[in-house]
C-alpha cells in the first residue's frame, strides 16, 4: 500500500490533521503488510476498501475513531485486529 496514496485518499475523504492521517495510514500499511486482511477476507487490503469502510463509521467521528470503529468490527468478526488500532496520535 503506497503511503502517499493512502494519506491523500484519507485527506480527500475525511480531512483530519496531518498526524491523524499519518498514524491511520501507518496502521493501514501495517495491516496490509501483515497479510491478516488477505487471509481473513480473501483479498488484499486496498486504499479504496479503507476509504469505503471508514465512510460507514458514525458521522462526526475523527479519522482515528473511524479507523478504530472499522477495526473493532473486523476484530469481532475475525479476531486479532486490536493490534492495528490507533492508541494515540502524535502531536504535530
Amino acid at each position: 500500500m503506497d503511503p502517499e496514496k493512502i494519506e491523500a485518499a484519507l485527506e480527500s475523504a475525511f480531512g483530519g490533521t496531518a498526524p491523524e492521517r499519518r498514524v491511520v495510514a501507518r496502521q493501514a500499511r501495517d495491516l496490509a503488510d501483515s497479510g491478516k486482511h488477505d487471509a481473513d477476507r480473501g483479498r488484499p487490503l486496498t486504499v479504496e476498501e479503507v476509504v469505503e469502510n471508514l465512510a460507514d463509521a458514525p458521522d462526526g467521528d475523527s479519522l482515528p475513531s473511524r479507523w478504530n470503529w472499522w477495526l473493532g468490527a473486523l476484530d469481532v468478526a475475525y479476531g486479532g485486529y486490536r493490534e492495528f488500532q490507533v492508541e494515540r496520535v502524535p502531536r504535530e
